[in-house]
């Protein structure tokens, strides 16, 4: 049974999404690319070694990949200040980590943009360790970084919990349940398709159920057996 909770941040604790979408577009315009709003904002949660490729297209990954990284980091840096918490996220953090799970937030992002949500949300006391891009070789939809959230407490099994359909294919990829939110602008239906279990509107609503979810109690299935 799951001894260890796995958060996402960017998009599921800390409200990201469109800032990555308005920096990930201003980056592009800086090599004169253009793509619409809504199909940058539908590869957030994407790692941006595989967004690159996903949204620009192979040839501008093969031209400026690596710039245009470093030009999103520069955008989005300008952003940052804008981030807020998403409602309930220190809560639902706290409640389960009294339900006896190590806890473990993981982000692929840079250490310095990490460690700001972190102290948003008041988590550097909460969790028992955290990941950023250092972690991974392979960002999601790759696996890398739920198993690297499993290695940093010793896990040996979890619960992740998402915003995207790229959390869920990561995790599936490792036979990791996901508890999903819709605070990444995914559909239920969408989320659901891509294999998460439950889907819940906000933190609030998802720690107000935690009793009929995999995150009821460590190392118990959600029906106490």
């Amino acid at each position: 049974m799951a001894d260890t909770a796995i958060f996402d941040v960017d998009g599921t604790l800390v409200d990201t999404n469109y800032h990555h979408a308005l920096a990930w577009s201003r980056a592009f315009r800086r090599f004169g690319i253009t793509r619409p709003m809504w199909r940058i904002h539908r590869g957030i949660g994407m790692g941006g070694d595989n967004f690159v490729p996903e949204v620009g297209g192979r040839d501008v990954e093969e031209q400026h990949g690596d710039e245009l990284r470093e030009a999103w980091a520069r955008e989005f840096d300008q952003l940052i200040g804008e981030v807020q918490p998403f409602e309930g996220a220190y809560e639902l953090l706290a409640e389960v980590k009294d339900r006896g799970f190590r806890l473990v937030l993981a982000s692929s992002g840079k250490r310095e943009h990490v460690e700001t949500f972190l102290d948003l949300i008041g988590a550097r006391s909460l969790a028992d360790a955290w990941t950023t891009s250092d972690d991974v070789a392979n960002t999601k939809p790759e696996p890398d970084l739920v198993a690297a959230a499993l290695g940093k407490v010793g896990g040996t099994g979890g619960v992740m919990v998402g915003d995207s359909v790229y959390d869920a294919q990561a995790a599936a990829k490792l036979d990791v349940p996901v508890i999903g939110v819709r605070t990444g602008g995914f559909s239920v239906g969408e989320l659901h398709e891509a294999g998460v279990l439950q889907v819940f509107d906000s933190l609030v609503a998802f720690r107000h159920a935690l009793d009929g979810t995999p995150l009821a109690r460590a190392g118990r299935s959600a029906d106490g057996g």
